[in-house]
């Protein structure tokens, strides 16, 4: 199992990008929560607002979920990771479940 990390202008995108994401399936579910980053763009350093989607799925469904991200993104370049984890059997039974197509 894996957990997308994405990160959004706003909580508008962030729920966007979910529910499209759940809607094809390639999420079983998502957290959405505001967040503060710091980071440099374009030559300047920038403190910004900016709210993050946990998505958790399977490893197959990322290729697809950063084609999805990608056109429905405000960023030039989004910020799209996949962080393995474990987790307890059930969860990751329902997550399997949820996923497939």
């Amino acid at each position: 199992m894996i957990i997308v990390y994405i990160t959004c202008a706003d909580s508008k995108e962030a729920q966007k990008i979910g529910k499209d994401l759940l809607s094809k399936r390639l999420i079983a579910c998502s957290n959405v929560f505001p967040i503060k980053s710091l980071y440099r763009w374009k030559g300047k350093l920038v403190n910004d607002k900016e709210y993050v989607l946990l998505g958790k799925t399977t490893e197959n469904k990322f290729h697809n979920i950063i084609k999805v991200v990608n056109d429905l993104h405000s960023y030039d370049i989004p910020c799209i990771e996949k962080i393995k984890v474990k987790s307890n059997h059930a969860f990751a039974q329902w997550v399997k479940n949820e996923v497939k197509s």
